[in-house]
């Protein structure tokens, strides 16, 4: 369901896949994330996205006026992931909050792995 801002103006919808680009784009803006991993890692087997994919290792959902953002990432070797998680987590709901006017209820962050960067 997309997000939805009403005023006296009108009815304002943004769509998730632009909620998922806002917080895909702001996550790899962050110290120590290599990349978007893709969302179903079955088998076991993590995919890396190409920066153009960030948006598809981003779940959304929508309720009333609150998002909550699910991030798949895998993050550089040697970084404290808690540190790192927690600059995306703020990255993502400040650029979301003041970019969209809506208000985030939760961002979830789920490691789906551990890289050497080059």
């Amino acid at each position: 369901m997309p997000g939805k801002l009403t005023n006296k103006f009108g009815t304002i919808i943004i769509d998730d896949q632009v909620l998922a680009s806002i917080a895909g784009a702001s996550a790899m803006e962050c110290y120590g994330l290599v990349g978007m991993a893709a969302k179903s890692a079955a088998g076991g087997l993590v995919e890396l996205l190409k920066r153009e994919q960030s948006s598809k290792g981003v779940k959304v959902l929508t309720e009333d006026d609150t998002i909550v953002i699910d991030l798949f990432v895998i993050v550089e070797f040697g970084t404290r992931i808690s540190v790192v998680a927690n600059n995306i987590i703020e990255k993502v709901k400040y650029n979301i909050e003041h970019l969209t006017g809506m208000n985030v209820k939760k961002v979830n962050i789920n490691v789906q792995g551990v890289r050497v960067e080059k």
